[in-house]
């Protein structure tokens, strides 16, 4: 729980908010409201930490007492650690500062960005101690970008079942192109006897082929495919295939099963559809 008056509230809300963000749950409880019913907020199982530069605001030094009666752990993040605040505290946190940046010395400035860094320390240092990793992160944030870079996958988003441009070797590139313009993903993959992926067409093997003069009417799709090509798990973090496809110069990408057999396609559009592109 995190108390603070005037902008040290501020900066209380933020750390709270950290905190949460990091593994840690926490709330910000307005001082002022506290002597008013919100200390209730507050069980002996927390641990509070109070924000007052000087030490010595008058709604955190009035619930002080009532605190110590709980058995609830006190930090002080201060600027003046022999203050009452800094005294009653078990741990008095020193976020001294030699002068505000305030042109009249006046106005919270260097005190709450020096209280503002100790409490995110204090974040960090907890979600490394409690073993905190990327993926819970994502747990914590599932709707912005970032717990979509870490949470989506290649299974969520790709093409599956009858919806895969596939067709077999020795087709001819012109069915091949009616199988890609009739599953929409600019590409298809080409499968030996086994079912087995061996190779992919697209569009811009296409165009290299039109610019080859060659005569599609009589050519298979063996003659034109790009052999080997780039392939993904289906278990593979979409973000990933970001990176991929823009390291290989690529627009799609088939996801195979352990025996190189086709489960899935995607292309770059459908990574920008997911929001992660």
């Amino acid at each position: 729980m995190i108390v603070g008056m005037g902008k040290s509230g501020h900066i209380g809300g933020k750390i709270a908010a950290t905190l949460a963000s990091t593994g840690t749950p926490a709330f910000f409880v307005h001082p002022g409201e506290a002597s008013h019913g919100d200390l209730g907020m507050i069980t002996p199982g927390d641990l509070l930490v109070a924000i007052s530069t000087s030490g010595e605001t008058p709604e955190i030094i009035t619930i002080l007492p009532i605190i110590k009666r709980m058995g609830v752990p006190l930090i002080a993040i201060t600027g003046f650690c022999k203050s009452e605040l800094g005294t009653t505290a078990d741990v008095c946190l020193d976020v001294a500062v030699e002068r505000e940046a305030c042109p009249h010395n006046l106005a919270p400035t260097a005190s709450t960005t020096a209280a503002l860094a100790m409490g995110d320390a204090l974040a960090i240092a907890v979600l490394q101690s409690r073993g905190f990793s990327r993926k819970d992160f994502a747990r914590s944030h599932p709707g912005g970008v970032l717990g979509r870079r870490l949470l989506l996958y290649v299974e969520d988003i790709m093409h599956s079942g009858e919806a895969i441009p596939l067709v077999k070797s020795n087709t001819l590139v012109s069915e091949a192109l009616r199988e890609m313009s009739a599953k929409g993903l600019g590409m298809t993959g080409v499968l030996d006897l086994d079912g087995k992926l061996i190779g992919i067409y697209t569009d811009g093997d296409l165009r290299r082929t039109l610019n080859q003069a060659s005569n599609l009417a009589h050519q298979t799709i063996d003659d034109v495919m790009t052999p080997h090509p780039q392939t993904v798990s289906s278990r593979t973090l979409a973000a990933e295939v970001v990176d991929l496809m823009q390291q290989r110069s690529i627009n799609g990408v088939f996801a195979v099963d352990e025996e190189g057999r086709p489960v899935g396609a995607l292309n770059a559009l459908d990574l920008i559809r997911s929001g992660i592109f």
